[in-house]
């Protein structure tokens, strides 16, 4: 029987569970110990180095908790911290910003991408400079048109906007995703992405799934709304098999066999757990079991 790898996610607080979902609906042979950092969120406002000592305590006690690779599920920690975590740390770890601009360039029909983030990775410029890695390692948009005209120098692919969104997270965090206060912040938020005629929109915040149907709402069918946990989980699942490949070539040790007791998720927090229960019970739309409370940086 095919041991199951231990897969450590984190976020500032509950957008991570949309990375989550998409892990355990499409990647089975996996268990998930999940960490929010409910008690410092939000993260768009913080320092790089704050970023960067948040996720160095997270990984941690992510790898403690037996992790072998962790998904950073945070586009704040992805944009600045992440290649200092993967320097400080053996593991391998996914982030939400490489995979999220393939995915947009794969999608664009235009080449007018745009983004809605934190304040933190607006800052960083990380989605505009994936765009164009993406582009120069041979990522292509999927329609033709688009891809030859790019090809022959006739029309650019660009992130051509990047907005700011710093509401949407308490709002999510406050389970207001759907309510009026939120459908009118999105307006005001989305009206420079409109008027810059965006036809694909990057969510660079794991929180923003939880916004789609107000986005969707406002934007309207000529602009395609691309999560980049859809490309997070490709990515995982590419990885996990590198692994089993370096496994039985005996290049990595086994994993350790899990206890008998069945889990599939394990929750942990360093704010109030019945809140954070009480709010992913609302947005996931099915139950969370037992929340567990993890102080950190003490």
């Amino acid at each position: 029987m095919k041991k199951q790898r231990i897969i450590g996610v984190f976020d500032s607080g509950v957008g991570g569970l949309t990375v989550m979902k998409e892990i355990l609906e499409q990647v089975l042979d996996v268990r998930i110990v999940y960490f929010g950092d409910t008690a410092r969120v939000p993260y768009g406002n913080r320092s790089r180095e704050e970023l960067i000592r948040f996720g160095e305590e997270i990984v941690t006690f992510l790898i403690g908790q037996g992790a072998e690779v962790i998904v950073v599920a945070c586009n704040s920690s992805s944009a600045t911290a992440l290649p200092f975590l993967r320097e400080r740390f053996d593991v391998p770890m996914i982030g939400m910003v490489e995979p999220g601009a393939r995915y947009a360039v794969e999608k664009t029909i235009a080449g007018r991408i745009g983004l809605i983030a934190t304040e933190t990775t607006v800052r960083s410029k990380a989605y505009s400079g994936a765009v164009s890695r993406a582009l120069a390692k041979g990522s292509l948009p999927k329609d033709s048109t688009l891809r030859e005209s790019w090809q022959h120098g006739e029309q650019p692919i660009a992130l051509v906007k990047a907005q700011g969104c710093p509401l949407f997270v308490p709002l999510i965090e406050a389970g207001l995703a759907e309510s009026e206060q939120a459908l009118g912040i999105a307006k005001t938020y989305l009206a420079p992405l409109k008027a810059a005629g965006v036809d694909t929109l990057i969510l660079g915040c794991t929180h923003y799934p939880f916004l789609e149907p107000v986005l969707n709402e406002i934007l309207g069918e000529d602009v395609l709304i691309v999560d980049p946990a859809k490309a997070v989980v490709k990515e995982l699942e590419n990885l996990l098999k590198h692994l089993d490949e370096w496994e039985r070539s005996g290049l990595l040790e086994s994993p350790p066999a899990l206890g008998k007791k069945p889990w599939r998720v394990r929750y942990y927090v360093s704010g109030d757990p019945e809140l954070f229960r009480q709010v992913g019970n609302t947005l996931l739309q099915e139950p969370i079991g037992q929340v567990e409370q993890v102080v950190l940086g003490e």
